[in-house]
């Protein structure tokens, strides 16, 4: 299964965007730029509308939705914030949204969903792979369409496309690009972008430790689209990684850095520390890269992406414990 994914379809999803998500800011981050010996920025999509960039590639997605699938409705599988995006632009758009989510969800994400209008239906399994193969099925049955958090075309060039399209255009010396990694839908759309854009750029993934299914699928040549559940406070990092999110990643990304929960914990209490920014867990696995070395050494001035905000204040507490 390979992706059509072209720079080009890319800028226009981020021309579609334009007025419809927040266009985030970048900030020089000098605690990181001195440990790393380069001019590092953070790229902060925790401030973008639905406290994550899943809102962008949920737009870019739904709005390819036919007069039909608009009123049979649709249905989606989320650790949460793809489920948050989606309820959002459902909610504009006036589309029956039915989100499947891992009984372990984020309960701030979980009440984000409801309180977005959404039908959250809260599955048996801990882990994402589980629940989204459940998810499939329930769709199926149902005759919704069902939306991918992460495998599809039309999310990547949202989700991590038109976020590349912002940082490149606001750091035209950034050449160093270290980005989360899940299922790959920021990861891969950002990097294909990345490095038609500007060659030579170096695209450091970074992922959870206990769940590198980006490392595995390098290391087997072909993607790992399901791995055993893991507990952790990063619910968006555990999991396989998309067929097609992969086809993208084996050739343009440069290194994983792979990191543990402790560094994840670390890193997320630092960002309050340092720059009074909340961000997630899921999140905070590009800072931890930086802090522990596992980003490697850095030569070129650096984007770091902090990708969502969401996090119950029950886990924010145990964090700061």
């Amino acid at each position: 299964m390979t992706s059509s994914l072209t720079s080009g379809g890319i800028r226009d999803a981020a021309r579609f965007l334009e007025g419809r998500v927040r266009r985030t800011p970048v900030e020089p981050s000098a605690k990181l730029s001195e440990r790393l010996g380069v001019p590092v920025w953070l790229k902060l999509e925790c401030l973008q509308v639905t406290g994550s960039f899943k809102v962008r590639g949920a737009f870019v997605r739904m709005a390819e939705l036919s007069d039909a699938e608009r009123r049979v409705g649709i249905a989606t599988c989320s650790a949460g914030n793809h489920g948050k995006g989606v309820a959002y632009v459902a909610r504009q758009l006036g589309v029956p949204a039915r989100i499947f989510v891992p009984k372990t969800v984020d309960e701030s994400k979980y009440r984000g969903m409801l309180a977005l209008g959404a039908e959250v239906i809260r599955s048996e399994f801990i882990g994402y792979d589980d629940t989204e193969a459940w998810a499939r099925e329930e769709a199926s049955k149902s005759g919704r369409t069902f939306l991918s958090a992460f495998d599809d075309d039309a999310i990547m060039a949202g989700n991590g496309g038109s976020l590349a399209v912002e940082v490149l255009d606001d750091l035209p010396e950034a050449r160093t690009f270290v980005l989360p990694v899940g299922g790959g839908g920021l990861s891969a759309g950002f990097a294909l972008y990345a490095e038609e854009e500007r060659p030579g750029s170096t695209i450091v993934g970074c992922q959870l430790e206990a769940s590198p299914a980006l490392q595995l699928s390098l290391e087997r040549g072909e993607a790992v689209t399901r791995l055993p559940p893991v507990e952790t406070a990063a619910g968006g990092l555990e999991g396989g990684i998309g067929r097609r999110t992969f086809e993208i990643l084996k050739s343009h990304v440069d290194a994983v850095a792979l990191i543990t929960e402790a560094e994840i914990v670390d890193a997320t209490r630092w960002m309050l520390a340092e720059h009074q920014y909340l961000v997630e867990p899921s999140a905070a696995v590009t800072v931890a890269a930086c802090l522990t070395g596992k980003v490697g050494r850095v030569t070129s001035p650096a984007a770091v992406v902090l990708s969502g905000r969401n996090v119950s204040l029950e886990t924010l507490q145990r964090i700061l414990r």
